[in-house]
């Protein structure tokens, strides 16, 4: 027993002690998400096509879930961006990516700069999307989105 014992506490620190692996995929990963977000931007329906899986669960930062059906039908609805019109450019920070041979978890803060008549805006969004990977594609079947609330400005002390 004390044999048994000893080796699978053996087996734990030498496991305990490897570096992470870096997921094999994480280039191909990060580029879709890159392409993906310049094209949300744009409302660019054949992006979001590509992007979400048909089984696709997803839970916006408003509490909403959704499918691929109903963001693709709210895409149609509010068409291309029009000239002059509201721009907004998503970028991805702090992205880190798990693989598990065909199935990924992809965390990112997604930065949104919202441009309106001048004046620019910024939100942030903690977000993570599971992918899973059929005939050789990436594709987004789950997805979580968490607004990070604005930092408060400080009280003045009473004087």
């Amino acid at each position: 027993m004390k044999r048994i014992l000893l080796t699978a506490i053996l087996l734990l620190s030498i496991v305990g002690g490897l570096p992470a692996q870096i997921a094999p995929d994480a280039g191909e990963l990060t580029k879709l998400l890159q392409e993906f977000l310049a094209g949300a931007g744009r409302n660019d329906v054949a992006m979001h096509e590509r992007f979400w899986a048909d089984e696709l669960v997803y839970t916006s930062a408003l509490g909403r879930r959704k499918g691929k059906a109903d963001i693709m039908r709210e895409l149609r609805e509010e068409g291309p961006a029009k000239p002059g019109a509201e721009t907004v450019v998503y970028t991805a920070e702090e992205i880190r990516i798990q693989q598990y041979t065909d199935t990924a978890i992809v965390a990112f803060r997604l930065v949104a700069t919202t441009e309106k008549a001048g004046v620019k805006t910024v939100a942030n969004y903690l977000n993570t999307g599971t992918f899973l990977k059929r005939n050789g594609k990436w594709q987004a079947a789950g997805w979580q989105a968490t607004a990070v609330p604005k930092e408060s400005t400080p009280t003045p002390a009473p004087k």
